[in-house]
Formats: structure tokens, sequence, C-alpha cells
């Protein structure tokens, strides 16, 4: 008796990554893959295992986003569920959006403590016009103004600026009365806790892979698994500098606080409360400068706008030191504002001449700048991969980037037990004896080497809980586009 064959190869094969007889990876003279009760010959050719690439082709590259708190701030521990600090008001008197009456008489807005007193000298001004004055008398938000050298101030606006630069006594009488306690300003956030999870069940984890893998953190092998859950905690690592940067608190009559109900473990009397971000301390507490050099040539609109920024900076702390972290877009506009100097009042064909050199065929030409000085700062640029990513905020046009102080302010350390000097920028985490919780990670089931449970799977978890302290944000400027 023989096989009925009409010419081809009753065969079916499929390939398998071990050495292990299955009914689809050796030759079956059964009814697999036959057509009309026929074999099919193109079984037989699948017993041959195709040409397979082993490592898996990282065309994203480096796909990780953190590293940016690492460069300008710092992380201390905390035990309570807020944390409170206290910034420092300016040290001299200053009012705007005074009303003059035009006569004698100024109103400060209300809201605003009056610390003006009798016999103090004020320069009173609505921009370019100017008249300095000795204060007669106050009361409530109102000042009685005499210039020196004009009988009213009529010759001002009706809406002027003023502040304190001396006093004037007659001789032979009483000092100054009252006096001013300073009162600085307080601020607060909290931490928020964030949680995620991997699970691979135990079959899954004792497949072999078709390939070999390899992740940012240096995991690699055959096991899929293993990529999977290096990625899971390499997201959460990334998460937890991207709530630093993105917070949001939560407003009482939002979506998030009225609706979110018993979702997640929030009941009526545990509401979402998030906390506040970089992006956000600086759009409530610090200086936003939108469109940065507009449509305007390279250099020409970007200089005029940067010099308006350093203005501002010298209202503020005047900090010399400060760092860039920008998209591509806007380092590129830093970069022509720099090179376009550099042919300034010369031939155009010395635009691109940023040092001396011999031209050679081997010389590669730098067209970017790490840092520069303007007027009295020192200013260090660098590319933030975070507003650059298709998935972060590569995927929006709203932020071009951020100026972040390089100096510290002294804090008290808990760890320590002592004052200590810290980044204006550091992170807050939850830690006592008992629980570190600046970043955890357990294993629970049965799978992996846990014997927790009788679920057949294992189950990574992770859980931080952080937020963000911004302290001096009126050093800070986020650069935003508007069109």
């Amino acid at each position: 008796m023989g096989f009925e064959t009409n010419g081809a190869f009753p065969a079916s094969i499929t390939p398998m990554p071990q050495k292990v007889a299955q009914p689809t990876n050796y030759i079956n003279f059964q009814n697999d893959g036959v057509s009309g009760g026929k074999a099919e010959f193109t079984q037989w050719l699948q017993q041959y295992l195709p040409e397979l690439y082993e490592s898996e082709v990282e065309r994203y590259g480096n796909r990780t986003l953190s590293g940016f708190l690492r460069m300008v701030g710092a992380e201390m521990p905390m035990t309570s569920d807020q944390v409170i600090w206290v910034e420092q008001n300016r040290l001299h008197i200053a009012y705007d959006e005074v009303i003059s009456d035009q006569d004698d008489k100024l109103t400060i807005k209300t809201g605003e403590n009056n610390a003006v007193r009798a016999n103090q000298t004020i320069v009173v001004s609505d921009g370019f016009n100017t008249v300095k004055c000795l204060v007669k008398s106050t009361s409530g938000q109102d000042i009685i103004a005499l210039p020196y050298t004009a009988t009213n101030l009529s010759g001002l606006g009706t809406t002027v600026k003023l502040f304190v630069y001396g006093s004037e006594f007659a001789k032979g009488t009483t000092g100054m009365v009252g006096s001013i306690s300073p009162v600085p300003q307080t601020f607060n956030n909290s931490p928020i806790i964030m949680k995620d999870k991997f699970e691979v069940s135990g079959s899954d984890a004792a497949q072999i892979g078709w390939i070999e893998i390899a992740t940012e953190d240096g995991s690699n092998g055959y096991l899929w698994y293993l990529k999977a859950e290096s990625e899971t905690r390499l997201r959460f690592e990334d998460y937890l500098e991207m709530m630093s940067v993105e917070g949001e608190l939560a407003t009482a009559t939002s979506a998030a606080v009225a609706d979110m109900g018993a979702t997640g473990g929030f009941t009526t009397a545990v509401k979402p409360k998030g906390t506040q971000g970089l992006f956000a301390a600086i759009e409530d507490r610090g200086n936003v400068w939108n469109n940065f050099a507009g449509a305007a040539a390279p250099g020409a609109g970007a200089l005029s706008d940067f010099d308006a920024i350093l203005k501002q900076l010298d209202k503020q702390g005047a900090i010399e030191e400060n760092m860039l972290f920008l998209n591509r877009a806007t380092a590129l506009d830093f970069d022509d504002m720099i090179a376009a100097q550099a042919g300034g009042g010369y031939a155009s064909t010395q635009a691109a001449s940023y040092g001396l050199f011999d031209n050679e065929a081997e010389m590669a030409l730098n067209f970017g700048f790490a840092g520069f000085r303007r007027g009295s700062y020192d200013f260090y640029k660098t590319d933030w991969k975070y507003l650059n990513d298709a998935t972060t905020r590569g995927l929006t046009s709203d932020i071009d980037g951020v100026m972040v102080p390089a100096g510290t302010t002294t804090v008290y350390d808990q760890m320590l037990g002592s004052n200590i000097r810290r980044p204006f920028l550091h992170v807050r985490y939850r830690a006592s004896e008992a629980d570190d919780r600046r970043m955890k990670s357990w294993i629970t089931g049965s799978v992996g080497g846990a014997f927790t449970s009788d679920l057949d799977a294992m189950e990574v978890h992770f859980l931080t809980e952080r937020c963000l302290v911004t302290q001096a944000a009126n050093n800070f400027v986020l650069f935003k586009s508007t069109v």
C-alpha cells in the first residue's frame, strides 16, 4: 500500500524556538493543510526556518524622558500631608495702579496694605513724568502727597505708580509714627499618590520569545515579559517627573472634584486634590512670555524679546546664572539670535564666523550654542527631550521651554535636623522610619519568586507619594506659544 500524493508531498511543519516535538513542528502526514483531501506542497516548505533578526530594532532610540529634575533639583523626605514654605516679600515699599485726583490725594488699590507713613518722601510717576513728594498724612488707602516742585499732581496722569525713597523731619521733633513689620508670603503644596502595575501569567512567564529584547534600563533576554515589566517600570519613572512638571491643583467646582465619585477609592469626603507642578507654579507666581521671537527674521525679534525678559529679571531676584530648557524650534531661535550678532555690522560672509579657524575640508562648523552671556546674566541652553517627544509635549504646541534659575535657597532638612542649601526646584516625597514612599515596588502572586497568593500570575506593583516645591517662582520664565 502506498500514499496517494497526486504530485504533492503530504507534509506540514511550523518552526519553533525549541527542539521540542509539537503537533505543528514536525512533518505531519495527516489532514493538516490539505486541500480537497490532498496535502499541499507548501507544507513541506514550512519546515525551513525563515531568516530572522534575533534582536529587536530600537527605532525610537532612548525613549525615556526623565532627567530634567535630576539636573536642576534635589529630593528631600517629608512626613506630612502638606509641605509649607515661606518666601520673603520685597524690602522696599512700592505700589502701582494708584489713582490720583491730580491735586494731592493718591489712593492705593483696595486689598493692599498702605505702608506709607507721614513725613516719608515718595516718587510718583505715570511712566515718563515724575514728581517727588512729601507725605503729609495717610488714612486707609489714601495718601496726601505734597509735591516739592509743583503746586499739585496735575502734571501726571490719573493712574500712577509710587515708591518710598526716604523721609524728612524738622529739628527737635519726635520720631517716625508707626513701624513696618514684614509679612512673608506662605505657599504650600501637597503630595499625591501615584500607582501602576504590571501583570503576567505563569504560563506566559515560562514562554520563550522569538527575538532578543533589550530595554533602556539594561534588561535583556528572550523572555518577552521581561521587556513588558521593564517598560512599565521605565514608564512609571517618567511619570514621576512628568507629574512634577504637569501637575495641576483641583479647583472646588471642577469635574474632577464633583464627578469622580467612588472611582479609584475617592469618596464624597476624600476628593481628588491634585498637586501644583512646575508649569502651573510659573503661570501662577512666575513670568510667562508668549510667542518668543514671533515671526521676525532670525535674531532680530528674538533679541528684542530676550532683552525684555532680562529687564523683567532685573525686577525680580536678578539671579546671575540661569538654565534654558527648550524645544527644538525655540532652541534654534536662540541659536539664530546669537549667530546674528556675530555678523552684525560686518559683511554678510562673516555671519557664520563664530570663532577664528582655518577653513579646512575636514572642519565641521558648530552652528549651535550651549551658553552665552547677555547683560549681567549667564545662560546655559539645552534641548529638553520632554518638549520634543511625539508622545508628550511634542504632541502639543503651547509650551516652548522654561528658564530655571541656578541659585539655591536655605531650607530645613528633617533628616539632618539643620538648615541646608537646596535648589529653588526640588521634590518632596513621603518617608519615615516605617515606610519610604520615594519609589516603592513589590511583587505579589505565585510566579517569579513571589508566594503571596494562589494567583497563577506575577503582579509587580509601583507606588510613590510626592510633590514638587517651586520656590521663588518669580525668577522662573515659561515660554509659551498662542499662535
